[in-house]
């Protein structure tokens, strides 16, 4: 039991001096030339997969920023998992709860790390859409409207999908960007940027069982006190058309 335990902490104190060697020393008696493998390994391989996941986010840093924060992420944060596919997420939450931001970074940094991972969460995603007693073609005010599940709707300050090298936004925009991210039936990746109206409407879809697309329309006119009704049920047919064509939107039920 003893020679168990003993092993037990060699490993904890292994594992502390790859995530941080600066600040703890090796527990084992190894040349260090052979330690900065493992090193190196471990840092490369963490480095890569997250370099994967948020490919804009490490363009837009130099080397050793980035360096920096993997090297935060494997000293500060704790994982809850130990698939390599859900890292990514782990990484957000480590941007989002324990990196202590510094005054060069971008004030988008949260924003964009979150929509780079949501692409590949919902890549990644198990559900399905049950298909059974859903019409794709029917007449989406006078029916149902069905919203996929592999459609996420998200609310950004920043236009998170525009950020590149080429465009670096230093203020949030006067309204919030709001995009439907969505995995089509071939699993290809799209999104689609709705106007607040439509980012609504298309919640009241989400959360409906029973008012047809005319009614819940209607409805959305109340809500934002938009009084030519007739107006707004037809540009809100266009919408629905355009979010069924990007497979938002599956059809009636």
């Amino acid at each position: 039991m003893g020679e168990n335990a003993d092993f037990r902490e060699k490993q904890i104190a292994f594992a502390r001096h790859i995530r941080d060697p600066e600040n703890n020393p090796s527990p084992v008696d190894a040349e260090d030339r052979r330690l900065a493998i493992y090193r190196e390994l471990f840092f490369n391989n963490l480095r890569n997969l997250i370099s994967q996941t948020f490919p804009v986010l490490k363009k837009l840093h130099t080397k050793d920023k980035w360096n920096n924060f993997i090297r935060q992420f494997m000293v500060l944060h704790e994982a809850k998992t130990p698939y390599f596919l859900e890292i990514p997420s782990e990484f957000h939450k480590f941007l989002q709860d324990e990196y202590q931001a510094s005054d060069d970074d971008f004030p988008f940094l949260i924003e964009l790390a979150h929509y780079e991972w949501a692409e590949l969460a919902l890549s990644v995603s198990d559900e399905e859409n049950e298909l059974s007693e859903v019409d794709p073609d029917g007449d989406l005010l006078n029916g149902i409207p069905i919203k996929s599940r592999l459609a996420w709707l998200f609310a950004y300050e920043f236009p998170v999908h525009r950020i590149s090298n080429d465009y670096i936004p230093t203020q949030p925009g006067e309204t919030p960007t709001f995009l439907a991210i969505c995995r089509k039936a071939n699993d290809d990746m799209d999104f689609m940027e709705l106007n607040p109206v439509m980012a609504r409407l298309l919640e009241m879809i989400d959360e409906n069982e029973k008012l047809t697309g005319r009614e819940l329309l209607v409805q959305l006119g109340e809500e934002i006190g938009y009084s030519d009704t007739n107006t707004l049920v037809q540009h809100g047919r266009e919408a629905m058309e355009q979010m069924r064509e990007a497979e938002i939107l599956l059809g009636v039920k």
